[in-house]
């Protein structure tokens, strides 16, 4: 019985800790390529920003899993 609710809990932590970070990751990459499609000249510094934002949107995904497994592993 305990480990279900342990596995449970697990799961609603990663789905919920995903949904962030997937729906900002969609956005960010259509406003990417929005930006590219009006100023193409501005590819470099479009793409820096793009992957910077990419990286700390994934960071926040990152931590729903290590805390997923934390509640698997450790609780």
């Amino acid at each position: 019985m305990e480990g279900d609710i342990k596995t449970i809990g697990a799961a609603i932590a990663i789905g919920l800790g995903a949904i962030g970070p997937g729906l900002a990751i969609g956005q960010l990459a259509g406003k990417a390529m929005e930006a590219l499609g009006r100023n193409p000249e501005a590819a470099g510094e479009i793409r820096q920003n793009m992957v910077l934002a990419l990286v700390f949107a994934e960071a926040i995904a990152i931590y729903a899993l290590v805390i997923a497994a934390l509640l698997i592993f450790v609780a």
